[in-house]
């Protein structure tokens, strides 16, 4: 169930795109042991921090640390971060708290820095030093976004855009999505809409409108094919969606990604009951499983406000991870293990998905409507033959490609 390190985040629009593989930084001591591998740019990082407990066995822990900078954490996945000053703290999330001698939990978080992103030189696991130093890798040297390479050589990195446009929303000058983005409506079209609006936005100034109708002929996506597919193995998928309804006892759905080892079919992510789920078009099978217990594992998406969606989804074993505002939601973890009342119906075959495009939108199969809009959209593809640590050379639009030094095509 670990979370692979977020190295490269793929946008919709725009040529430039940050690829950085850095050699962990680490520290050994007799209390933990800790794992730090950190991605920059211009004004801002992501790190993946791996915890190994090697002291007496736990059912809780805290990892404290202290910044050497200005950073600032802004968000957080698999633990929850806080910060006072230049000192942060990460406490576990209720699924990866209990760890045995020589047990690891994984954790990450974005944020914000200016000047040098040095990694932390020394941490406390419940408290007690670790003891021991962190080698910091150094950052890699980023192009300016201004001037990015149409085609970035391997072993590149350059900067991502900036939050507000990094989807492409913000260059649209119509009020219907166009470039990478057209609008569909699979099967039968009927008053469900796609729209530009610059109204109501999460960063910028503009987003994607969906106004869903109830009734399965009034569906309607914003497609892109740009962003998944190609050699890609393993996608991780973040995006900030508003709506005003809250999600019905209905099947619904919202983000749709075709599975070229699935029939074509779609994998689908949207709500049944009242919370968010998958469901796997080609069988019907849910993530979680739809009994009251599976449903409680899974979270409702609150409404009226902007929520941050992102999940991973490895074809090389199946595997889904989703992270709502930052949070794990163990109604939307398939580890392989098959768990009653959350994956032991999705785990009736053997799936591994090829997916091949994106769709943002609105689908009912019979009672349902809402509003929603989608900001800042990202993605990021990891190459199957990737080690742990790195993530394949992105441009836009072309799909995930370019390799990287040590690797085969």
């Amino acid at each position: 169930m670990r979370r692979l390190p977020v190295l490269a985040i793929v946008t919709v629009a725009g040529a430039a795109v940050s690829v950085a593989v850095l050699n962990p930084a680490h520290a050994a001591a007799a209390t933990c042991d800790v794992t730090w591998t950190a991605n920059s740019w211009n004004t801002g990082f992501t790190a993946d921090v791996k915890v190994t407990n090697l002291g007496t066995a736990v059912s809780s822990w805290t990892l404290g640390w202290t910044f050497s900078g200005n950073q600032q954490v802004t968000s957080a996945w698999s633990a929850t971060v806080t910060q006072s000053g230049a000192a942060a703290t990460a406490t576990n999330v209720g699924w990866n708290g209990a760890l045995a001698t020589g047990a690891s939990a994984s954790f990450g978080f974005q944020g914000t820095y200016s000047g040098v992103n040095t990694a932390p030189t020394a941490f406390t696991f419940n408290g007690v030093s670790c003891g021991g130093d962190v080698t910091p890798s150094p950052s890699p040297s980023s192009p300016s976004p201004s001037s990015p390479s149409p085609s970035p050589s391997p072993s590149e990195s350059s900067s991502p855009p900036t939050t507000a446009g990094g989807d492409g929303f913000e260059s649209q000058t119509g009020t219907v999505p166009t470039g990478a983005w057209t609008v569909t409506s699979p099967d039968c079209s009927g008053t469900g809409t796609a729209a530009i609006d610059r109204t109501v936005a999460h960063s910028g100034t503009t987003s994607l409108r969906i106004n869903g109708a109830a009734g399965y002929c009034n569906h309607v996506f914003a497609r892109n094919t740009a962003l998944l597919g190609g050699v890609s193995s393993t996608w991780y998928v973040r995006y900030w969606v508003r709506h005003t309804t809250a999600l019905p006892a209905a099947h619904v759905t919202a983000v749709a990604m075709a599975d070229a080892n699935d029939g074509g079919k779609d994998l689908r992510f949207g709500g049944q009951n009242g919370a968010l789920q998958f469901n796997r078009a080609s069988d019907d099978a849910t993530l979680p499983e739809q009994s009251p217990a599976g449903v409680a594992l899974s979270r409702p998406l609150p409404v009226d406000t902007w929520n941050c969606v992102e999940f991973k989804v490895d074809g090389t074993n199946g595997t889904i991870e989703t992270w709502l505002n930052g949070t794990s939601v163990p109604g939307l973890l398939e580890d392989g293990v098959a768990t009653h009342d959350i994956d032991s119906q999705w785990l009736n075959r053997t799936w591994r998905p090829a997916l091949t495009d994106l769709r943002l939108g609105w689908e009912s199969y019979g009672d349902g409507a809402d509003t929603l809009w989608y900001d800042d959209v990202a993605v990021m593809c990891i190459r199957d033959h990737d080690s742990p640590g790195t993530a394949v050379v992105r441009t836009v639009p072309g799909p995930c490609q370019g390799t990287r030094p040590g690797f085969l095509p």
